[in-house]
């Protein structure tokens, strides 16, 4: 898995590729954090667009990211959700308190 991010105005933009388990997680959380240390962004964004796999880490960070982005009093969401992470957040219960936008396939 790699991680990335790119920052303008204010919005954080995380981008996860990949595959988001258990063994990637840690690198991720830590990378994050960094970033938002560093920004102290209005909100965060993490991008799923290219995240093929994600298990129950996942979950795990999007919920690390809510709390830490609470604290300095920005936001949080998720953007492009694909089909299986979709389903991972859908059975957290997650968008019941943090913006959760699937992945739209152009026609």
């Amino acid at each position: 898995m790699t991680v990335g991010s790119s920052f303008e105005n204010g919005y954080l933009r995380i981008y996860l590729d990949g595959e988001l388990d258990h063994h990637s997680a840690k690198k991720a959380v830590a990378f994050i954090e960094e970033k938002i240390d560093t920004h102290l962004p209005k909100e965060t964004i993490l991008d799923m667009r290219n995240l093929t796999f994600m298990d129950s880490s996942g979950i795990a960070i999007v919920l690390k990211t809510f709390r830490r982005m609470k604290e300095i009093g920005g936001k949080i969401s998720v953007e492009n959700v694909s089909k299986q992470p979709g389903r991972v957040l859908d059975a957290s219960g997650v968008e019941r308190i943090i913006k959760v936008v699937a992945l739209t396939k152009e026609a």
